[in-house]
């Protein structure tokens, strides 16, 4: 059993475990998915997507307490996607991020499910600062950054693309 991180009315947002290797190939295996992500590729098949979660996400759980998180329909036990906090040594910053099965976007999961997260920090997690950054193409997830309550903070170049970085304080500066 996967430690349940928290709850909203539609959605279970858990760890992930080695049980969920088809499910991380699967929201994964569509190109759109990982358009705007630069991880194009990287999940070509059940070995890649067992590694992830093994190598990557059950590791980071351990180092800082968390990772990225499953997102779970609650009406079919489905994980759709993935949703929360990376501890990105690139950046030097707590990113939070998601991904969800192209079928499910436009439905909210994304944005329901990370204000769900940013809560759970708030008052479970030592996380004062997080960024989300974007492709400047991908309208969706700036408007997802936007819901979530996060500001336009730069923009850059990265990996051939033009990102926009977008940033929230969960409490109040000292």
């Amino acid at each position: 059993m996967s430690k349940i991180i928290t709850e909203t009315p539609r959605l279970i947002i858990r760890e992930f475990n080695l049980d969920d290797i088809q499910a991380v190939y699967d929201f994964n295996a569509d190109e759109r998915v990982n358009r705007y992500t630069g991880d194009a590729g990287v999940i070509q098949s059940l070995a890649d997507a067992e590694r992830i979660i093994r190598d990557i996400w059950l590791n980071e759980y351990l180092q800082f307490g968390y990772a990225r998180w499953a997102v779970v329909l609650k009406d079919s036990n489905e994980v759709i996607g993935f949703c929360g906090f990376k501890n990105d040594h690139h950046i030097n910053e707590t990113d939070i991020g998601y991904r969800f099965s192209p079928e499910y976007w436009g439905k909210g999961y994304a944005t329901e499910a990370n204000l769900a997260c940013i809560e759970y920090a708030k008052t479970n997690m030592d996380l004062d600062y997080i960024v989300g950054d974007v492709v400047e193409e991908n309208q969706g997830s700036i408007n997802v950054l936007s819901k979530l309550g996060m500001k336009f903070n730069k923009r850059f170049e990265e990996r051939g693309f033009r990102i926009m970085r977008y940033d929230m304080y969960l409490r109040a500066k000292s």
